[in-house]
C-alpha cells in the first residue's frame, strides 16, 4: 500500500509549482482542500480513456484535492489552463492523515474512479487490488473496504448525488477570487 502526499514533492516532471492547503469546516464540506498549480514542467502528462487522449498536467493546470474528514476517498479535480475540468479522479484509501508540516496524505487502496466532464465514468485498477490482495499487501478486510467505498461512490455518481462536482467548481472559484485580491 502506497502513502501518497498532496504536495507531490517527488514529482520529477514538475519544475516549478505553487501549493496551498486549507482546512474547511462548513455545512457542505469538512476536511482539507489542497491547490497544486503547475507553473513549469518538463513535459505534459497525457492519459487515454476509451481511445480519447486527455492532457492531465501542463503549464497553468491546477490540481485541487478534497480530503473529506472521515471518508475513505480523496477527490482530485484537474483543471486545464482555461479553468475547465479535465477530470475528477477519486482515489479510494484506507486512511488519511497530515504530516508534521501540514501536508495531507492518504494510504492508497488501489481502486480509482475517474469521471470525465462528458459524464463517462471509469473504475480503474481492479487488477492491482487483486494482485495486492494475493501478494499480501492488503488484507481481505481492506480489499472489501475498497470495493464497498468504490460501489458507494459509483452509486452516488450515477444517482446525481456526488457533491464534489459542484464543490470543486465552487472552491476553484473562491481560490481564483482570493488570488486576484492578493495580486
Amino acid at each position: 500500500m502506497k502513502r501518497k502526499f498532496s504536495d507531490r514533492a517527488n514529482w520529477r516532471r514538475i519544475i516549478r509549482k505553487s501549493y496551498n492547503c486549507l482546512a474547511l469546516d462548513s455545512d457542505e464540506f469538512k476536511g482539507l482542500v489542497t491547490f497544486y498549480r503547475i507553473h513549469e514542467l518538463r513535459e505534459p502528462l497525457w492519459k487515454e480513456y476509451n481511445g480519447r487522449r486527455l492532457c492531465l498536467a501542463d503549464r497553468g493546470y491546477l490540481w485541487m484535492q478534497h480530503f473529506p474528514r472521515g471518508e475513505h476517498f480523496v477527490v482530485t479535480t484537474m483543471f486545464d489552463d482555461k479553468g475547465r475540468v479535465v477530470q475528477w479522479y477519486i482515489d479510494i484509501c484506507k486512511t488519511q492523515g497530515l504530516t508534521d508540516q501540514h501536508v495531507p496524505w492518504f494510504d492508497d487502496l488501489y481502486l480509482d474512479v475517474v469521471v470525465l466532464p462528458s459524464g463517462e465514468v471509469f473504475l480503474l485498477d481492479e487488477d492491482e487490488l487483486e494482485d495486492a490482495l494475493r501478494d499480501g499487501e492488503v488484507t481481505g478486510k481492506e480489499a472489501a473496504l475498497a470495493r464497498k467505498t468504490a460501489g458507494r461512490l459509483l452509486s452516488s455518481i450515477r444517482n446525481g448525488r456526488f457533491r464534489y462536482f459542484t464543490l470543486s467548481l465552487k472552491h476553484r472559484k473562491s481560490l481564483t477570487e482570493r488570488e486576484l485580491r492578493e495580486s
